[in-house]
């Protein structure tokens, strides 16, 4: 019997060590000639610079026969591509699966073991996602040729939740904007003005948090959407216009937002430091989420408005306010109106 792995190591690929803030591949004997002589090779301080550098020194990673090792390879070529944050949620839901389907063989796996898997779970949401994850990787297998078809796409049909449906009124809008504040500059200000810059843009708020002063051009505020940078690549501008005025613009959103900063700082919305809101390794924002959190807080207090939204709620609500579906998802710069009609159109369809 192969001896039980520690917990800080399950999910990592077979010889992987996680310790010392760091991830190490353990050498196989005879084999330290590849690994400069090393028996413990340091991959990377990080799990996705530790999968690129074992993705550069493997000599060979097209031998897949079980599940664990289409997941490894999964996790070895797709995985980093992701997001952080998609890296990190990711490498748990694998651990997940490799518990169950991991010693199957890849050809082996049937539509009935999917459902299996989800009937079996008590936490729904992530078995669907982790299903999400098993379905691509299989996706990923047709490609690299080790399958000639996917053995369950098309063939298991799962009950997702129901996208949410909170649509913002204009009124609980303006109620948030009348929230006071006793100083110029300070959180207030910049969650109001954050509120208006993003009803007018549609965007999202990892989006929104990386606006540097070096976007905002005489045309209009230049993005290139972080979510899909290293798939489409594509970048939008959201032309300046005085359709609107601009006191009431983008124009007048990002003033706002620049007498709001408690320093100068080459981000739009920032700390008190000037640094940005977003941690460049692990792409969070905690401390602009308790600052919405407060604000809300203080909306649900203060004001008339009595049920608590988000910022994706707000998404939403440019969205649904755009007068055509068209409209909407080039606002929300959407590959496709599928999503932007299911998920982000709350409003009543009006029917003449």
């Amino acid at each position: 019997m192969p001896r039980a792995r520690n917990k800080e190591n399950e999910g990592l690929p077979k010889r992987w060590q996680a310790k010392h803030g760091a991830y190490y591949y353990q050498v196989p004997p005879g084999l330290e000639a590849l690994w400069e002589g090393k028996k413990l090779y340091r991959l990377g301080g990080s799990l996705a610079e530790a999968y690129k550098v074992w993705a550069s020194r493997l000599a060979d990673t097209a031998t897949v026969k079980t599940i664990n090792d289409l997941l490894d390879r999964y996790s070895l070529e797709v995985v980093p591509t992701k997001a952080k944050t998609s890296q990190s949620t990711n490498s748990i839901f694998i651990k997940k699966l490799k518990q169950v389907f991991g010693e199957m063989s890849i050809t082996d796996i049937k539509p009935r073991h999917v459902y299996s898997y989800v009937d079996k779970r008590t936490a729904k949401v992530s078995a669907l996602r982790e299903v999400e994850i098993l379905r691509h990787a299989y996706t990923k297998a047709v490609e690299w040729g080790l399958l000639d078809a996917h053995p369950f796409k098309g063939e298991v049909r799962l009950e997702h939740s129901a996208p949410r449906d909170r649509f913002v009124e204009d009124w609980e809008v303006t109620e948030a904007l009348s929230l006071d504040s006793k100083r110029k500059a300070g959180s207030i200000n910049m969650v109001r003005a954050y509120i208006k810059l993003k009803l007018l843009t549609g965007l999202r708020r990892g989006d929104l948090l990386r606006l540097r002063m070096a976007d905002i051009k005489a045309d209009g505020i230049h993005v290139q959407p972080n979510k899909t940078k290293h798939s489409t690549g594509k970048k939008a501008i959201y032309a300046f216009t005085n359709e609107q005025g601009a006191d009431n613009g983008r124009q007048g959103a990002i003033a706002e937002a620049l007498a709001a900063r408690p320093c100068i700082s080459p981000y739009l919305f920032c700390k008190r430091d000037g640094k940005g809101y977003i941690d460049p390794e692990t792409e969070e924002c905690h401390g602009w989420d308790s600052l919405w959190g407060r604000f809300m807080d203080r909306v649900l207090k203060e004001t008339k408005v009595k049920e608590r939204f988000t910022e994706h709620d707000l998404r939403a609500k440019a969205g649904s306010d755009a007068p055509s579906l068209e409209r909407a998802q080039q606002l929300l710069t959407h590959a496709s109106s599928t999503t932007t009609k299911k998920i982000y159109r709350r409003k009543p369809e009006i029917i003449r």
